[in-house]
């Protein structure tokens, strides 16, 4: 049983053909999947069977907190300290709180204590890093640091000092893990998974994420493959328009047929750590309008059903968002998942493709090709 969920995974990331008597076995994946137990099974089995047989491969199982975080768990250090951490493919830092730190946000989080850590080393070097939702300041260090039974040996990361606001102190998570480029890390520290690939820790340079819908188990980031189960549909490559973020050019937003948004082309950063679909305020205005929203994104539960879908012009190919994806409802409210936000670029006007879109799509994330690939999910 454990041989063929191996045997799956190794073939696709090795190319090879492997032939297992599907009519007579179902993979360990599926038989856990039908008895409900997968989630458990993960959560269980962290540094997963993949990963101890076949270095390289490894899945980091993701909880799904109401549809608004998707967070797992690593360790840092030497014995380990376990942090929870957002998998953010829109920054490229990993930092977690500290014991030097004071503020709210970090006081009711775990914080990494250096002097428990044989292998910490601390540095000079300072860090900032502001989000759309908050920031936080503190110094670098390095220490082996430990995803999902992949050992990264003298990792650079982030100790807090600061977290100032109140976002930190209410997030469910400790800290976060960046897995955007490295031209956007501040202090010019080396991401994570790019040591993954200067190391050959990962069987491919590639990484792959599925997030659940409606608060439901079963989310992950599988590093150095792709788990055939989710492409079924086949996969849409579209290269990146710029090595920082995951950025992609877009060639238009449509609904109903009609061209609502984006009409010349934009640019759009597929990103795991935005919880809604965030476009320019003028884009949001219209497509309220043309769904039937107030301008404060509220609309009716009853006209849930007859929503249209809000279709994604990407590299040639349509990618549709339907109504039960981006309507959030609460309290016997709905509204629209979407925000406005004016961030223009030398390339365009900058949509960001949230977590809203990404429920829709086994999104998967080369760095081999600097491309990303879109499977519809089943």
């Amino acid at each position: 049983m454990k041989l063929l969920l191996l045997l799956t995974v190794v073939a696709l990331a090795q190319g090879h053909v492997v032939r297992v008597p599907l009519e007579k076995t179902k993979s360990l994946r599926e038989r856990l999947r039908e008895q409900g137990l997968l989630e458990s099974f993960l959560e269980q089995h962290p540094y997963n069977l993949a990963a101890k047989y076949f270095p390289g491969i490894a899945v980091e199982p993701l909880q799904n907190y109401m549809d608004d975080e998707y967070f797992g768990t690593i360790s840092i250090g030497t014995p380990p300290q376990k942090f929870t951490v957002v998998f953010d493919t829109g920054s490229s830092n990993l930092w977690v709180p500290s014991v030097f730190c004071s503020s709210p946000g970090c006081r009711n989080h775990k914080r990494f204590n250096p002097e428990d850590s044989s292998t910490f080393l601390s540095t000079n070097d300072t860090l900032f890093i502001a989000y759309g939702t908050g920031s936080m300041t503190g110094v670098l260090g390095y220490d082996t640091v430990n995803v999902a039974g992949i050992s990264i040996s003298d990792q650079i990361f982030g100790l807090a000092e600061t977290e100032p606001g109140d976002f930190f102190y209410y997030a469910p998570f400790d800290g976060i893990l960046g897995l955007a480029f490295p031209s956007i890390a501040s202090s010019g520290a080396t991401p994570v998974f790019d040591n993954m690939m200067m190391e050959n820790l990962v069987d491919r340079d590639i990484f792959s994420v599925y997030l659940s819908r409606d608060g439901q188990p079963g989310s992950f980031v599988l590093f150095g493959a792709i788990d055939p189960y989710y492409t079924t549909k086949g996969i849409t490559w579209i290269p990146l328009s710029a090595e920082t973020y995951w950025q992609i050019t877009m060639d238009s937003v449509s609904v109903h047929g009609k061209q609502v948004a984006c009409s010349s082309g934009c640019q759009a950063i597929v990103d795991t750590g935005t919880t809604l679909l965030t476009m320019p305020v003028r884009a949001l205005r219209i497509l309220l309008v043309s769904l039937g929203a107030s301008f404060n994104g509220e609309i009716s539960c009853q006209a849930v059903s007859k929503l249209p879908d809000v279709i994604f012009h990407i590299n040639g190919k349509a990618f549709p968002v339907p109504p039960r994806a981006y309507v959030l409802r609460s309290e016997g409210s709905c509204s629209v998942g979407f925000e406005g936000m004016d961030a223009p670029t030398e390339e365009g006007e900058l949509w960001i493709l949230g977590d809203v879109f990404i429920r829709e799509y086994y999104v998967i994330f080369n760095r081999a090709d600097n491309k990303v690939g879109l499977s519809p999910l089943p």
